[in-house]
């Protein structure tokens, strides 16, 4: 089992910028993969940014080189770097971490709220 949990959310003006944090505990070596996804009022969630093991990201073409993913393997944390938020940006952000093969599992975390106004 993994736990994840999240931080870091709030209400922000457009043009500025929040950090979200991402915690995991348990199985955390059982982890291959670790990303944020975010789900905005009517719509279905979708992939915000991913880091799999080795470093390598993805990033949705919406926030392409506004937000950054990172993570700190000693804290077992992963971060969203958000920069040059939006109004668009407003939904509620959910950490995701991915199992390893051959069994492959997806946790979730609770989610937290990123609000921008214009």
């Amino acid at each position: 089992q993994v736990q994840l949990v999240e931080s870091g959310g709030g209400l922000v003006q457009a043009g500025g910028s929040l950090t979200l944090s991402c915690a995991a505990s348990g199985s955390t070596f059982r982890i291959n993969r670790m990303g944020w996804y975010r789900q905005a009022p009517g719509k279905q969630r979708e992939l915000v940014a991913v880091i799999i093991s080795g470093d390598s990201t993805d990033y949705a073409d919406s926030v392409k080189g506004r937000f950054t993913i990172s993570r700190s393997n000693a804290k077992n944390t992963v971060y969203l770097q958000m920069n040059s938020l939006k109004p668009e940006d407003t939904a509620v952000y959910y950490c995701n971490a991915k199992t390893k093969p051959p069994t492959i599992y997806d946790y979730w975390g609770q989610g937290t709220q990123v609000t921008v106004s214009s």
